[in-house]
């Protein structure tokens, strides 16, 4: 079995497989996954899956010390460019999160150090039966978003930061009949 989510698409199953639920600690890819994240908002996952080859590309692969130096010539390029979502709030955000995301690493030593106190350093194991058992946010995504706000961050809201949480596997949500929760869990048989 497989969280039900995960069987809308090619693209979505094979992310729920092997990426969704993760815990991940390189800095890199948690940039990524919050400027993704933030681009989501209002939008499917699927949208962005299918367009996150096309993020890469645009974004200098998610590096977030040249995303920092994005001028108006470069964010009227990302406007123009089809393969990701032209919101200019959004592609204005990425810039300003890479910068924030720069200032954290000077004072945390890393974005990891950092995010990964929402949790205490350790992924939160839920034991969800059902789909609609999932909270669209909790106490801690409420810190977290209201945290990364404090240090400039923007598209960075309750909601968002859970599902960054739940992506970036600091929380397991998949569900309790599906193969990763057992996979993820560190109990497991």
């Amino acid at each position: 079995m497989k969280c039900r989510w995960a069987l809308a698409s090619a693209a979505e199953e094979h992310y729920h497989d092997h990426e969704w639920g993760v815990p991940r600690h390189d800095d890199q890819v948690l940039f990524e996954f919050l400027l993704l994240e933030g681009a989501q908002a209002g939008l499917s996952w699927r949208t962005v899956l299918e367009k996150r080859p096309s993020y890469r590309q645009a974004f200098d692969d998610f590096d977030a010390d040249k995303i920092a130096g994005y001028d108006a010539d470069k964010i009227c390029q990302l406007m123009n460019d089809p393969g990701i979502i032209r919101n200019r709030l959004k592609i204005q955000s990425a810039v300003r999160n890479a910068q924030a995301f720069l200032a954290i690493q000077q004072q945390y030593g890393s974005f990891d150090a950092y995010i990964w106190r929402f949790v205490d350093g350790q992924t939160r194991h839920n034991h969800w039966c059902y789909p609609h058992e999932l909270p669209a946010f909790t106490d801690d995504s409420i810190r977290m978003s209201r945290d990364l706000q404090k240090h400039g961050f923007s598209f960075v809201g309750k909601t968002i930061c859970y599902a960054y949480m739940q992506a970036v596997g600091m929380v397991n949500d998949h569900t309790t009949d599906c193969f990763r929760h057992r996979q993820l869990s560190p109990n497991r048989p």
